[in-house]
């Protein structure tokens, strides 16, 4: 995707070494299409290898974060002709596919969540590496409501808060504030409100520009891919430290210290090379 187009159903902002990608769906609180889908794949797809992007901001425009799968294309395209399993099962793994991805994006990820996040975009959020949402969002998995299960999202919400809760929260669908969400550990602050939002990404902003943006990859990666195997475990964060030790930004991080500065990558976004 062209990073000058804007996508039909986002809206992208770019500041800096900052992408903030805003879902653009206002009307139906921001439901997740299929081309929702697939353009936000695109768009991850082409900033994950992007050096120059250090941090991801996911927010929704109209005053929601995301309110799940949009039921109405669900209708529409699965449920009003014949049946078709192999088309449904292609559009849950496009799905499926987004949220890995954007997991396991090198970039810091951010959501920030007003209104609500309900179904699939809980998930979204879940998959971010950090979430904060306004005192008055509300949140719920609401699939087993509607006769089917939250199948994508389920590791992601597990993997925030666990089995237990994760069981209760799906397999009950209560409806819950921001308060309860920051105690299931499901949102990792609540401010009051929209403006408080932006004053807490601008302070994160702030805090990452201390930290480089390879050991921050290297950090998720180890985080997200330990393996089982306690050797294998070892072996594996041994060789990312190697890496990164001997990196440029390693030796710059090291000589900063010693040499009682800032890092190169430390300098202001219009500053940064």
């Amino acid at each position: 995707m062209d990073m000058t187009t804007q996508p039909y159903t986002l809206e992208l902002v770019r500041d800096g070494h900052w992408m903030t990608i805003r879902l653009n769906r206002p009307d139906l609180r921001n439901a997740m299409s299929r081309q929702m889908t697939a353009e936000l794949t695109q768009t991850l797809q082409d900033l994950r290898g992007d050096t120059s992007v250090r941090g991801i901001t996911l927010r929704g425009n109209g005053g929601w974060f995301c309110a799940g799968g949009d039921l109405a294309e669900f209708k529409a395209d699965f449920q009003s002709g014949p049946p078709d399993q192999a088309d449904i099962k292609v559009a849950s793994r496009a799905a499926g596919t987004l949220f890995h991805l954007l997991n396991t994006m090198p970039q810091l990820t951010l959501a920030l969540v007003e209104g609500g996040a309900v179904a699939g975009g809980l998930g979204l959020m879940c998959a971010c590496d950090i979430s904060i949402a306004t005192d008055g969002a509300v949140f719920a998995l609401t699939e087993t409501t509607l006769g089917i299960p939250p199948a994508q999202i389920a590791p992601f919400v597990r993997a925030r808060i666990g089995l237990p809760k994760a069981r209760q929260l799906m397999l009950t669908a209560p409806r819950f504030k921001a308060a309860e969400a920051e105690a299931y550990g499901l949102v990792t602050s609540v401010v009051p409100d929209a403006a408080a939002l932006d004053a807490a990404e601008t302070a994160l902003r702030d805090q990452l520009r201390r930290c480089a943006p390879g050991a921050v990859a290297a950090t998720k990666d180890i985080l997200l891919h330990t393996p089982d195997d306690p050797d294998a475990q070892v072996g594996a964060a041994a060789e990312a430290f190697a890496e990164c030790m001997l990196s440029d930004e390693g030796r710059e991080g090291i000589a900063s210290f010693f040499e009682k500065r800032s890092p190169s990558w430390a300098a202001p976004s219009g500053e940064q090379t």
